[in-house]
């Protein structure tokens, strides 16, 4: 079900982590002082040619291997608001770190929408330095590559339509084929930035994450994000637990949990 005026979005929280330090979410952190957790969302877009998710999260398994907290399974999340993992017709990768594109099997109709740097950076050369590998999982690409060979990705190289007024857009900089998803909303475009800008933070000061491929694409990123969104209001960060904060629930016993971005911030 979408709402007259165009799509409905949703944030779903899935896990978290806690305890970082501030050198863990920004480059020029201090390593001794204390900064806010990270929350790990997927988004589900509701429009009238059918279901669309960004991003796919990981499972208990991978959670313990990463030491993150696994709240809620991400089925469970989309349950909530009526969706199934059999409903969902196309999934939007942003790009292949573990926390985006794990839960291989979740989806077995969608079809993934992936950039063509992002799958030649996380099969190519890069990946024989220990630094560059850290947030990929090796299972999660080999998914992947099963998957083209099954036909079952779309392969986008800058800009690209998934559906009509939800689009693509090549940023880079945290992974070399990054993509951030622009929809269009009755409130305007609303801009997911996934990890182009992890925390509101990053965006709105300039500053950036210690994992990161090429620190001048995440910084010409920041102003691509907030010519492609109707605002800097409308540019949704990727790990931020201000989200929950600031966006209302999509249902009351939700809160904390799936918040609606298609409607005005509450806060």
């Amino acid at each position: 079900m979408t709402n007259d005026a165009g799509p409905e979005i949703y944030a779903i929280r899935y896990a978290h982590h806690d305890g970082r330090s501030e050198a863990q979410n920004f480059i020029d952190g201090d390593p001794h002082s204390a900064s806010g957790p990270l929350d790990f969302y997927v988004w589900a877009i509701k429009t009238a040619q059918g279901t669309i998710l960004v991003d796919t999260g990981f499972d208990a398994a991978m959670a313990k291997r990463r030491n993150r907290t696994v709240l809620r399974p991400v089925e469970d999340g989309l349950s909530t608001i009526g969706i199934t993992p059999e409903d969902v017709r196309d999934v939007v990768i942003t790009h292949l770190h573990y926390d985006h594109a794990g839960n291989h099997d979740l989806f077995p109709r969608a079809r993934f929408h992936l950039q063509d740097c992002e799958m030649a950076y996380a099969t190519g050369r890069c990946m024989c330095d220990a630094a560059f590998r850290v947030p990929f999982e090796a299972d999660d690409v080999a998914a992947m590559v099963r998957k083209v060979f099954a036909d079952r990705v779309s392969f986008h190289d800058g800009d690209g339509t998934i559906a009509p007024g939800v689009t693509v857009h090549h940023i880079g900089g945290h992974s070399m084929g990054l993509q951030a998803v622009r929809v269009e909303t009755a409130r305007g475009a609303v801009v997911l930035a996934s990890d182009a800008s992890h925390l509101y933070a990053h965006v709105e000061t300039g500053r950036v994450f210690p994992i990161v491929y090429k620190t001048e694409d995440v910084a010409a990123g920041y102003d691509r994000l907030k010519r492609l969104a109707a605002s800097s209001r409308h540019i949704v960060p990727g790990h931020d637990p201000d989200v929950l904060r600031r966006y209302p629930a999509a249902h009351p016993d939700l809160a904390g949990w799936v918040v609606r971005l298609d409607l005005e911030p509450t806060g």
